[in-house]
């Protein structure tokens, strides 16, 4: 195992798949000269060339729609955005397109592309830099949703996602691109739609993924020191979702937490604990505990936005208050 940060271990399954697949490329707005606004391309430019690392306009519709293009002619780019607050801008392209194209064309036309963006609050980016819109593409059938919490899960995922013939949403939380982590020496990929059981636990499953993992990791510690033992699961994958291992888990546990960094309302965890409900209620003991961000724009301020941000105490009284009185 060696330790690596979030960016870098994604920048290491870029640069693999850049040197295994002449068919890879990468493309997005200042990925080239300026290393991607997060610096997670910065090199590959000179490394690459210019063929392989495509600086493009500011229109996301136009670069994602290039992408779709050079993705059904046999190619198999990684689409990079500034921010997943600016798929808005490309969704016709990613849900009436990218998702619908295989289906439409009778399994004809693949499109084998995967659309890199960062997403989440908690760096003080303002309302429209800083939204969780993973949630809202996973609903879309024909494309694959992941979000990593960590080094490890990152660079397993990105590989798979990119030898994947389907396009993929790989959601980067903008909060733990410097969050470090121990990585495998030995080559791994970590197959879409597999959860993991971070940690084994008897009294309470808590659930989560991306950044949501961080505030549970605070969570934990708490309820160690009640000598409350949790089980804690990362989905990683917000479609297609493991509903196995989650089943397993509450089975054991007979209870659960799910929390979720992008806002309560419509957010993906009320999908989840829906269905949960419909599969697995006779094993519940108790009333399933859901918590997101405040059901407001993201604020600039950092006071305002860890306000609206879901943090360890408030879950920690809702355990309390609701599930372990």
């Amino acid at each position: 195992m060696s330790e690596m940060i979030m960016r870098e271990a994604i920048k290491k399954a870029l640069e693999e798949s850049l040197e295994n697949d002449p068919n890879v490329l990468i493309m997005g707005e200042d990925i080239g000269e300026y290393g991607g606004a997060y610096a997670v391309t910065d090199g590959l430019l000179k490394k690459f060339g210019s063929n392989r690392i495509k600086d493009t306009p500011i229109s996301e519709a136009t670069f994602i729609g290039a992408g779709i293009g050079a993705a059904a002619a046999g190619l198999r780019p990684v689409v990079e955005l500034m921010s997943i607050s600016f798929s808005l801008v490309g969704f016709d392209q990613i849900v009436n397109m990218a998702g619908n194209l295989r289906y439409m064309s009778g399994g004809q036309i693949s499109v084998p592309m995967v659309i890199r963006a960062p997403t989440g609050a908690g760096v003080q980016l303002g309302a429209t830099h800083s939204q969780s819109f993973e949630t809202w593409l996973a609903e879309v059938p024909g494309i694959y949703c992941v979000c990593p919490s960590n080094p490890k899960d990152a660079l397993g995922l990105l590989r798979t996602s990119i030898k994947n013939n389907n396009p993929v949403i790989f959601a980067e939380p903008a909060l733990l691109y410097g969050s470090k982590g121990e990585v495998p020496e030995d080559y791994y990929e970590i197959p879409l739609g597999s959860a993991n059981i971070v940690k084994e636990g008897n009294d309470i499953t808590i659930m989560s993924y991306g950044a949501g993992m961080s505030i549970i990791e605070e969570v934990n510690q708490k309820l160690e020191e009640s000598n409350i033992s949790a089980e804690i699961l990362d989905l990683r994958s917000l479609n297609p979702i493991d509903y196995k291992t989650i089943e397993e888990s509450i089975k054991k546990t007979n209870k659960l937490v799910a929390i979720d960094t992008s806002r309560k309302n419509g957010g993906i965890m009320a999908e989840l604990v829906s269905t949960i409900q419909e599969k697995f209620l006779d094993w519940l003991d108790g009333p399933i505990i859901r918590i997101g961000a405040e059901d407001v724009p993201w604020p600039y301020n950092k006071d305002l936005e860890n306000a609206a941000y879901p943090s360890s105490n408030k879950v920690i009284e809702k355990i309390y208050k609701q599930l372990l009185n």
